[in-house]
């Protein structure tokens, strides 16, 4: 069954214009007034909403599955009410963060920091889920089971990756970061199969379904690139050094 994203939309929803304070994601426009009082966008706040957000793209990722298995109709809505929400999870943290980081020590300014380039990763994340959800949607034509199989693949992979990263997020636990790294190969395995299938094996064939299947099949690679950035935003905030620059090896001359 299609599962609903873990915060409400309802709860992240913008308020108007007349209210005078805006409540964080997942808080009643009340809460959300005592937190201005209290000063809105502190840490806590900042990085509890950006810990939905891992739940949101988590679930987004279930319902593509849901979504290739079944053409459920709940699953596509499911989708979009998440790429909505961590539209909005980004846009509050993103016009929150330069004044929580302004109150805070260096450790814990690197916490904010991290909060924000997750939610954007993850911001992309929903992005791409909705573009899988589209292409599928607006096809006529069943794909072939084993190009469904392939792509659900896929999506079980990223979905798993997405749940230990952010369990590695809430534990502060390296070995979560580890095994999202290894995990990213696995995807890049079944993209690179289904590339070869339909860029050679039916290249003569001028199958519009080959088209449709290749992009899908991009944009969930793209989705675990996305998720191993993640993974090296928790190995930099635990370890304090990054993992994008460190030195590459020199292959053997």
């Amino acid at each position: 069954m299609p599962r609903k994203a873990a915060t409400s939309r309802t709860a992240v929803e913008e308020p108007g214009a007349a209210d005078t304070a805006e409540a964080m994601p997942g808080q009643s426009q009340e809460a959300g007034k005592k937190s201005a009082r209290k000063g809105t966008g502190s840490l806590d706040d900042l990085a509890r909403t950006a810990l939905k957000a891992f739940l949101i793209a988590r679930d987004a990722a279930f319902n593509v599955r849901d979504l290739l298995t079944h053409s459920s109709r709940m699953a596509f809505l499911a989708i979009k009410e998440c790429e909505q929400e961590l539209d909005i999870i980004e846009r509050y943290i993103d016009e929150r963060l330069p004044a929580a980081i302004t109150r805070v020590n260096e450790a814990r300014a690197r916490q904010l920091l991290t909060s924000l380039k997750c939610t954007t990763n993850l911001e992309r994340i929903g992005d791409l889920m909705m573009s899988v959800a589209m292409r599928t949607q607006s096809r006529a034509a069943k794909m072939a089971a084993s190009d469904v199989r392939q792509l659900v693949e896929m999506s079980t992979i990223l979905r798993e990756m997405l749940d230990l990263v952010y369990r590695g997020f809430v534990d502060l636990d390296l070995e979560c970061a580890r095994k999202v790294l290894q995990m990213d190969k696995d995807i890049d395995r079944v993209c690179h199969a289904l590339f070869q299938k339909h860029l050679t094996e039916h290249a003569s064939d001028n199958n519009p379904s080959s088209f449709d299947v290749i992009l899908m099949a991009q944009a969930l690679e793209r989705a675990g690139d996305h998720t191993t950035n993640l993974a090296e935003d928790l190995y930099s905030l635990i370890e304090g050094r990054s993992l994008r620059h460190a030195p590459k090896k020199r292959a053997a001359t």
